[in-house]
């Protein structure tokens, strides 16, 4: 029988089991207990006669959700024998009966009208989940109750083995309210201990409670909540973080008519959203104490006002019907849980208590739980973040976009980095990069060796340079520190681009025709291997061409070998290319997106990194490149050139500019150099001047004091370009400045 789907049938009788002496005075039984009965009220599930009732366990949400202690049975002409929920705790009546103090319909010790007695059988088995599990002899209405057959109606109470009082007839036993107890329990916790994160948990609680144990429930946690071993500072306040009660109609599916439920004036106005908890109050005390409290005792009911404010006490239900239980985590009390039962059905028994403090202890164990895992994700997330540039830069001829997935949301850290680092010349350094594994010493790793390639790239090194001094980083850092790295730099001035690799899977060109190239680049040894050369190729780079960089977690997976992978790559890249036609490449941002989209189902086995740059380049027309001898004539003659340049390019309006700051750098160079000074000016979006010559100490801004002759020139620059650098080289340095062009 599918648990989620509750259907009804009508029992009158159960059939006699084989072999049963009904004389045998120990199958004397206690029948089932039969709640009160109210018109339009939900039936508890019921089963086929002689059908085997299905168990009901963590994963079965009808038992729950339909075998509610307090519903009640609707009156109808057919009887009915309800069975309890095999993990809820049983209705047990309160009292009396509404029907003239009989239970099940008129009839003496809950025998339905119109049934006879059930008598059980000589093996001393029982009814319907009672302690033997047997079938009951037959027998028929206006029969007489066998010889040595206990007549319920006659028989007298049974004695609490706890109390020693009798029981009531029509009331469970102590030891089946005990066993339902321990499988709820049981149930329960391992619904709260399936949760992650702390929302989760907290639903698991409320949704384990209610309606089983509770009619509604109220969880208030600490604000905010402390972590690990830190210490909270400030004063101790709460937050009502979920509440949760018996909706107002239940799901009719499978059989079920509404059930009849409490006024709405209870239990749906109950609580606060803050509680500041002051010192040496009656609250501070009931959760000092850690152990659930019903809320008719002295200390808690002085508590209620603080916790829920003093205009909301009075819709609390009289008596033990409200349990307030703190919530203790590894070191301190992180909150409370309320837990109410409404005026219909019966008051909390003391047993409850230790199920209160049960799952108390296990929904504040999981908070402690979610809140340290929480707390790693962060950590994991942040450090993801800071070794992966934020932005990338803006660079002259050269347009760049990037994608980055982690290989599961579990793990959000891996080894695979990207990198687009400006040079000198208008240059741009394109790097990425793959550290072995997708833990957080790779992620540590990783942030190392790119910290390292960018300072290596500020030097100005060749492409194998770079790649020869990570490997020497990565042997510096551990034995085992592996890495695959591919560098290349590209001159939008002359439009070529030299390429070194480590290790790593080729990139991949698509032209502006559409045309997909794999580009032959020596594959090299990767980076931690130590004493190998490694090898730079220069190909060219036209403009409106694409050059895709990845890491092998885009091509490589399970379900293929990287070589597939790569020219499935390269044929998606061609066919994307068809959609714009040959005159017009596709967009960078869509171009990875559809990268991206040829991933299937099993094919994210490693983190990916993807960088794409689109080369514009910068036409010859808007270059011109100069060399000056070092002397004194020089920042004369450059003023010349400049002049010249701007006018040919429409820009007479920055003449002045232009040439006061070239003459300023221009002296510093021939100042010092040895050999001649260049000079270029670049037109792209902007006016760019780029000095350069063979000295390597890099010019400071500074200063000057009145009494100085010099030392102001860079003080002009700073003040009148939009901005300025110098970059050291291995021939020497580059002063440059930019200007916008108005």
């Amino acid at each position: 029988m599918d648990s989620t789907r509750v259907t009804e049938h009508p029992t009158s009788f159960d059939r006699p089991s084989t072999g049963a002496d009904p004389t045998d005075p120990r199958g004397a039984l206690l029948p089932a207990p039969v709640p009160p009965r109210a018109s339009g009220s939900a039936l508890p599930a019921q089963g086929r006669t002689g059908e085997t009732p299905p168990t009901a366990g963590e994963d079965s949400p009808g038992v729950f959700e339909h075998s509610q202690p307090g519903a009640e049975q609707a009156a109808e002409p057919d009887t009915h024998r309800p069975r309890p929920g095999a993990e809820g705790v049983p209705v047990q009546p309160d009292g009396g009966q509404p029907d003239g103090g009989q239970a099940g319909g008129g009839q003496p010790g809950g025998v339905p009208a119109g049934a006879a007695p059930r008598v059980a059988p000589s093996d001393g088995s029982a009814l319907d989940g009672m302690p033997g599990g047997g079938q009951a002899a037959e027998v028929r209405p206006g029969s007489e109750v066998p010889a040595g057959a206990t007549d319920r109606r006659d028989a007298p109470a049974e004695p609490d083995r706890r109390t020693g009082q009798p029981t009531a007839p029509g009331q469970p036993t102590p030891m089946r309210r005990d066993g339902d107890r321990l499988r709820f329990v049981g149930a329960a916790t391992r619904r709260i201990a399936r949760g992650m994160d702390l929302d989760e948990i907290v639903m698991g609680l409320c949704r384990a409670t209610v309606p089983t144990f509770a009619d509604a429930i109220l969880v208030y946690l600490r604000e905010p909540l402390p972590v690990g071993d830190e210490r909270p500072t400030g004063p101790l306040v709460l937050r009502l973080r979920r509440t949760d009660r018996i909706p107002a109609e239940r799901d009719t599916e499978g059989g079920f008519a509404p059930a009849a439920q409490p006024e709405p004036s209870e239990l749906e106005t109950v609580g606060a959203e803050l509680c500041e908890v002051r010192p040496g109050s009656a609250l501070a005390e009931v959760l000092r104490g850690v152990r659930p409290v019903f809320t008719d005792t002295p200390a808690a009911h002085a508590a209620l006002p603080e916790l829920l404010g003093e205009e909301r006490d009075f819709a609390l239900p009289d008596g033990r019907r409200a349990i307030l239980a703190p919530l203790r985590g590894r070191r301190r009390v992180i909150g409370a849980a309320l837990f109410l039962r409404g005026p219909e059905r019966i008051p909390f028994e003391a047993d409850d208590l230790l199920v209160a403090a049960q799952l108390a202890t296990h929904s504040a164990l999981g908070i402690d739980k979610a809140v340290l895992y929480g707390r790693e994700a962060y950590i994991a997330d942040e450090l993801q973040r800071t070794m992966l540039p934020e932005n990338l830069p803006r660079c002259t001829g050269v347009r760049l976009a990037s994608r980055y997935l982690p290989a599961a949301e579990t793990a959000r850290v891996g080894g695979d980095w990207y990198d687009a680092i400006p040079l000198p010349g208008s240059r741009v350094a394109l790097v990425v990069g793959d550290v072995m594994g997708h833990s957080m010493t790779s992620a540590a790793i990783m942030g190392q060796l790119r910290t390292t390639a960018q300072t290596l790239a500020g030097l100005d090194l060749p492409p194998q340079e770079v790649l020869h001094h990570l490997d020497e980083q990565a042997q510096r850092l551990g034995t085992d520190r592996m890495a695959t790295c591919l560098y290349a730099v590209y001159d939008p001035v002359s439009h070529r681009i030299t390429v070194a690799n480590a290790g790593h899977p080729p990139p991949v060109l698509l032209h502006l025709g559409g045309e997909a190239e794999v580009l032959r680049v020596p594959a090299g040894a990767p980076i931690g291997v130590g004493g190998v050369d490694f090898e730079a190729v220069e190909l060219d780079a036209p403009a409106g061409a694409t050059l895709l960089l990845y890491t092998d977690g885009l091509v490589e997976s399970r379900l293929r070998d990287v070589w597939t992978g790569i020219e499935q790559l390269r044929e998606r890249l061609a066919a994307t290319a068809q959609l714009t036609g040959p005159d017009h490449p596709p967009p960078l941002e869509a171009l990875c997106d559809e990268v991206l989209d040829m991933l299937g189902p099993g094919d994210r086995d490693d983190d990916i990194a993807l960088l794409a740059a689109r080369f514009d380049g910068i036409a010859p027309s808007d270059v011109s490149y100069w060399f000056l001898d070092p002397e004194d004539a020089a920042p004369g003659k450059a003023r010349r050139l400049a002049r010249r340049a701007l006018a040919r390019w429409g820009m007479e309006d920055l003449t002045d500019a232009v040439e006061l700051l070239v003459s300023e750098v221009v002296t510093n160079a021939v100042r010092y150099a040895s050999k001649p000074v260049t000079l270029r000016l670049l037109r792209t979006d902007v006016l760019r001047c780029e000095v350069g010559d063979d000295v390597p100490q890099l010019p400071r801004l500074r200063q000057a004091r009145a009494t100085d002759e010099g030392g102001r020139g860079l003080y002009l620059v700073n003040r009148l370009a939009r901005r300025w650098g110098a970059t050291r080289l291995s021939t020497g340095k580059v002063v440059w400045f930019e200007l916008n062009r108005g």
